[in-house]
């Protein structure tokens, strides 16, 4: 086993961890005060080769492996998740599934621009009817006079509502028999006749992070933007979801040390009964329980993303992974808060923005649940 990062993952973890700590940090507090998207942060990122890691370099991307996506996802948790599930959405939702199973043509056309972050690409899964059961899709594409005709409505899309976003990727019913739906995915641009995007939504947390509802009424589409075999698209989500996890997994890796490296700085400040609160026992257990479970998180979560570019299967280790470090970034930010007393109900200290982001990651690409199904069907049950 070699647990060494080589020395490209290594510069990726440092470039981003710089430029998180240096263009990020300033701005966290007052972008998700005002809700007000990062675009400024985006433009640089993609400038910066950032938008694009996994994907080939002759499309733009930065030809880098999941593992050095994962190190990227997690520098810039660390210091906020808005940015963070922007860039995670955009990469493992938007942007994969055109570059898994898009035509050359389909390729040529959307991945130089969403690699180089000029345009922001969206997936469109989760219904009304179609959360956690997310086979039940109801949203329609038929096809007629060679387009794509779609009725339907998609709920907490990420990146869908920007001046950026270029396309999302939708699933659809486009056909079936003997009871079984057959699901296909869709390429469809921003500003399509008939697509409406819907307005943001008031969130808990991700507030500088663009959710929306989206609905299509006739919305009209070429033919040729199928992504993929007709028919395929349930397969294709879980593939898409699978490794998703592993992007959201490093996110909740990233939080919890961005929790832990704010409550560490606080108690070593802090004084109290006449020394530094880092000085009592009690404070102590939580700061080392709490890294302790971020080391061992990480390793699974870099396990994850390692089976993934072996080719090897991956859904069982990405559900654990996603199911660990969600719930290890709720309680992690949880103990950061405590430690920080009255001061960590304060707008003004990072972890009260972290204790608000977190709790989505126990829901999001999955919930809790859902992973425990995954896992327990992948052991055997």
């Amino acid at each position: 086993m070699d647990f060494d990062l080589s020395p490209e993952q290594r510069l990726i973890r440092s470039t981003v961890r710089d430029f998180a700590r240096q263009e990020v940090a300033p701005a966290a507090e007052e972008l998700d005060r005002e809700k007000r998207f990062p675009y400024e942060i985006i433009a640089k990122l993609g400038a910066l080769g950032m938008m694009g890691i996994p994907f080939p370099e002759e499309y733009g991307g930065g030809g880098g492996d999941t593992l050095s996506y994962a190190l990227a996802i997690e520098e810039l948790a660390r210091i906020d998740a808005s940015v963070c599930i922007t860039v995670a959405a955009h990469t493992s939702l938007g942007t994969m599934p055109i570059h898994l199973w898009g035509t050359e043509e389909q390729k040529r056309d959307w991945l130089p621009r969403l690699c180089a972050g000029e345009r922001l690409a969206a997936f469109g899964l989760t219904e009304p009817e179609a959360g956690s059961d997310a086979g039940n899709t109801r949203t329609t594409a038929r096809l007629e006079d060679g387009e794509w005709v779609i009725n339907g409505a998609k709920q907490f899309i990420t990146n869908a509502g920007t001046d950026i976003t270029g396309c999302v990727t939708i699933t659809a019913v486009t056909g079936g028999s003997n009871g079984r739906k057959e699901v296909s995915n869709i390429i469809v641009p921003n500003g399509t006749p008939g697509y409406e995007v819907g307005p943001a939504y008031r969130k808990m947390g991700w507030n500088a992070s663009d959710t929306r509802p989206l609905s299509f009424d006739d919305a009209r589409v070429p033919e040729s933007h199928l992504l993929g075999p007709r028919g395929d698209g349930f397969k294709q989500f879980l593939h898409i979801l699978d490794g998703g996890r592993i992007g959201v997994a490093a996110m909740g890796v990233g939080m919890a040390q961005g929790a832990l490296d704010e409550a560490l700085a606080y108690a070593k400040e802090r004084r109290a009964f006449g020394q530094p609160i880092s000085k009592f026992q009690a404070i102590q257990a939580k700061i080392a329980d709490i890294s302790s479970e971020i080391e061992a998180a990480r390793l699974l979560t870099y396990k994850a993303a390692i089976e993934k570019d072996r080719g090897q299967s991956f859904t069982l280790t990405a559900a654990q992974a996603k199911l660990k470090t969600g719930r290890l970034a709720v309680r992690a930010c949880e103990e950061a808060v405590q430690i920080h007393g009255g001061y960590g109900y304060i707008e003004e200290y990072p972890v009260c923005r972290f204790y608000r982001d977190a709790k989505i990651l126990t829901i999001g690409e999955g919930t809790d649940e859902v992973q425990q199904m995954v896992i327990a069907r992948q052991l055997g049950c």
